[in-house]
């Protein structure tokens, strides 16, 4: 195995297909197969609404069961993706949640400039009827869209799944520059995990909320465009710190404003 070919073994090993409430057997395991024939290998199931052991996943993995056998089972997307630094959602139309969307060729390539940076990668792909929930998508960092045909939009999962993971490979492939030592501690750090940014987010609506800031309005609003913010941001671990110094001294003024009272 070349040094290439081990560099990009090693980035793989920090990307994942995530499949969200796939309710069809056979789903599971051509999924299995587009992402094995790509050299791809972690895949994870969350909220899954069918048996991912059936006879018809194994038949239709066609020797990639070995990836489904591997595959964590998690109970919703959160958890699934609690420890990733990028979240990645495909979806199959514009929603209201407003993020960044990428094509598959730019998805591949900032999935891995992510990895290349020592992140942690979750590919997800929705319902096969319905998609991401929207709940779900606001757990996303940016969108990925597939331009199909306005006349015949419909794109299996496994077929999506296909394309992005033929797109990831090319981009490995294609990726033979050596990582930049140069670059500063700073500009190399890695963006925080998911579970430490939903954290900070706990902390932040505190904050919000002790210091009176919404002024008996709905922070519902607010909060969905500082989510926003924030996860285009993607703030280090090291950046979390100082966010959370700055939230806990805001708080621990309003504490002493409501005491002079």
């Amino acid at each position: 195995m070349t040094a290439a070919s081990l560099e990009n073994a090693a980035l793989t090993d920090s990307l994942r297909f995530v499949l969200v409430g796939t309710s069809h057997p056979g789903n599971i395991g051509s999924a299995a197969r587009a992402m094995k024939t790509m050299g791809l290998q972690h895949l994870q199931l969350a909220a899954c609404e069918c048996d991912p052991f059936a006879g018809e996943a194994k038949a239709m993995a066609s020797g990639a069961e070995d990836l489904i056998n591997a595959a964590p089972q998690w109970p919703s997307l959160a958890d699934a993706v609690a420890d990733s630094s990028l979240v990645v959602g495909t979806t199959a139309r514009v929603r209201h949640v407003r993020m960044p969307e990428w094509s598959p060729r730019q998805a591949a390539a900032e999935m891995l400039a992510e990895l290349r940076r020592g992140g942690r990668v979750s590919l997800v792909f929705g319902r096969e009827r319905t998609g991401l929930s929207n709940d779900e998508l606001q757990l996303c960092h940016a969108a990925v869209h597939i331009p199909t045909s306005t006349d015949f939009s419909s794109l299996n999962l496994a077929a999506a799944v296909q394309v992005l993971a033929y797109e990831l490979r090319c981009a490995l492939l294609e990726s033979l520059q050596p990582r930049n030592d140069s670059a500063s501690d700073e500009d190399s750090d890695t963006p925080a995990e998911h579970a430490q940014i939903e954290r900070f987010f706990d902390h932040l609506d505190r904050a919000l909320h002790a210091i009176d800031f919404h002024k008996g309005r709905s922070p519902v609003t607010v909060m969905r465009r500082l989510r926003r913010l924030f996860l285009k941001a993607r703030p280090s671990e090291r950046e979390l710190r100082i966010l959370h110094g700055i939230l806990a001294d805001a708080e621990r003024m309003a504490g002493l404003a409501q005491q002079d009272r």
